[in-house]
This record gives structure tokens, C-alpha cells and sequence, in this order.
């Protein structure tokens, strides 16, 4: 019981700190929104793995297994998001982004000039989670509400006319209402 109460949790806080409605949620999980609704709600009474998988996918939250003979594993985890997310933002181009523009970025919502390609390119082909991982640093460094980041993550991908559906799946609900 306890997993479903933990599925419901992440899943309610992290559409809620996206800022997607149910509706648009359901749209880029392929469920129906009263399925989201049941399982934000903890009371679906069934859910595969597919079903899961495809809404945790949606939010960029992964399923994690524990092994059943898990390894010893040394502590530290190598680097951090916003070094890693720089990285792989840079990876196409001669000037590197510093992992502080990444971060001046996405706690102001706007792009120092000269690295909005890199920017744009992060928000577009990064794997959901972990641009997650990079709020949850921002959020943990400097103190900015999840949900902050995330917006800014919104704006600058607007400008950057980002076609990726999780940008595009807001931007369509906010043009509806």
C-alpha cells in the first residue's frame, strides 16, 4: 500500500510543479484523465506496469527496484546535475556552458546571450529527468521554489520555440483557457 501512496505523491507533485493540468498530463501519458486522477487520488484499483511507466515517463520519474543482493556501492555519485546538464548541453558546440549560466538561467528565466542555442538544445533532447534533477539542485543550492525553475524552464523554452510536448502540452492548455 505504501508504493501506491508514494506513486500518487510523485506523481501529483511533480505535474503540480511542472504546472500541467491533469488533462495535459493525460494527454502526453496516453492515459485518460480520470486514470490520472485515480492515481494521483491513490484509489485506481488496477495499474500495470505500462500504464505506469508511461506516466512516470511523461513526468521524467523513473521505478526503482532494489536488487535483491544489492552491491556495495562507493558514495559519492560523480557530478552534479547542473555540471552534467551543462555538459550535455555543450556537447554541439565549440563554447562550453558554464554550469553557473545554467543555473543564472534557470533561477531568473533568462538566457545569458550567446548560449541560448545550448539552453534551447538542453530543454529540447535532455531526458526529463534529468532536467528533475537539475531543479531539485537549484531548489536545494539556492532556495528556489521548484516550481519557479520549472516556469523557467517554460519561458526560456518558449523562446527558444522548443517543440518538445512537455513544453508544448502547457503552452496548448494555457492557450485553451
Amino acid at each position: 500500500m505504501y508504493a501506491s501512496h508514494e506513486l500518487s505523491h510523485s506523481v501529483r507533485t511533480r505535474r503540480q510543479e511542472i504546472g500541467l493540468s491533469q488533462k495535459a498530463l493525460a494527454a502526453l501519458s496516453g492515459l485518460s484523465r480520470s486514470t490520472v486522477s485515480q492515481i494521483e487520488a491513490g484509489t485506481i484499483k488496477d495499474l500495470s506496469l505500462t500504464r505506469t511507466a508511461a506516466i512516470l515517463e511523461a513526468l521524467g520519474l523513473g521505478l526503482t527496484i532494489a536488487p535483491a543482493h544489492p552491491r556495495l556501492r562507493d558514495a559519492s555519485t560523480g557530478s552534479k546535475p547542473l555540471d552534467l546538464a551543462a555538459r550535455t548541453a555543450s556537447v554541439s558546440y565549440a563554447a562550453m556552458l558554464p554550469p553557473d549560466i545554467l543555473s543564472e538561467a534557470l533561477r531568473g528565466g533568462a538566457v545569458a546571450p550567446g548560449f541560448e542555442p545550448h539552453i534551447g538544445t538542453l530543454l529540447e533532447e535532455a531526458p526529463l529527468s534529468m532536467l528533475a534533477k537539475v531543479v531539485e539542485q537549484v531548489h536545494a543550492d539556492f532556495d528556489v521554489p521548484r516550481e519557479t525553475v520549472w516556469a523557467n524552464m517554460r519561458r526560456i523554452a518558449t523562446e527558444q520555440k522548443v517543440i518538445r510536448e512537455i513544453w508544448n502540452a502547457w503552452e496548448g492548455l494555457r492557450n485553451a483557457l
